[in-house]
């Protein structure tokens, strides 16, 4: 019997700003759609407010030149230590995986950050693959928003 519990990790060295970043993916989440409009093309707050713990917010994004929807809880939320905890509750991911937590970190590291993206999940069987098609787009958004920012 295979697997069916994971865990995929990445890191990506950042040049700009760790409080920037950890912002827009924590509190500014909705300036996403303008910032990466090629990956991330709109959203609907559901409960509560983006920045906060408990919110759950609807997504409309891009993964593989194919459009993609995803709901996900917002689970924790941590200013002085620059994580981010979610939970993919609904949604394309939710076809292929009963389980899909993902934890993003963000290190100094000198005179850049490290950006550590972890992802916890559960496939409904063994014939699903692991989730490496989200992690790449994970490291996209992760340097397209880094670009952005250093163009300011």
């Amino acid at each position: 019997m295979g697997k069916l519990k994971g865990k995929l990790i990445a890191e990506f060295e950042l040049r700009s700003s760790g409080d920037l970043f950890h912002e827009m993916l924590s509190s500014s989440k909705h300036q996403l759609k303008d910032v990466i409009p090629q990956h991330i093309q709109g959203y609907e707050v559901h409960e509560g407010q983006f920045g906060t713990p408990g919110s759950v917010i609807f997504w409309n994004y891009t993964l593989d030149g194919k459009p993609c929807v995803a709901k996900e809880i917002v689970e924790a939320i941590d200013v002085k230590n620059k994580t981010i905890t979610f939970n993919v509750i609904e949604g394309d991911v939710t076809e292929e995986y009963k389980t899909f937590k993902i934890t993003i970190d963000i290190k100094p590291e000198g005179d850049t950050n490290l950006v550590k993206w972890t992802m916890d999940y559960e496939k409904l069987h063994e014939g699903i693959g692991e989730p490496v098609k989200i992690l790449a787009l994970a490291m996209k958004v992760t340097k397209d928003i880094e670009v952005e920012h250093l163009k300011a």
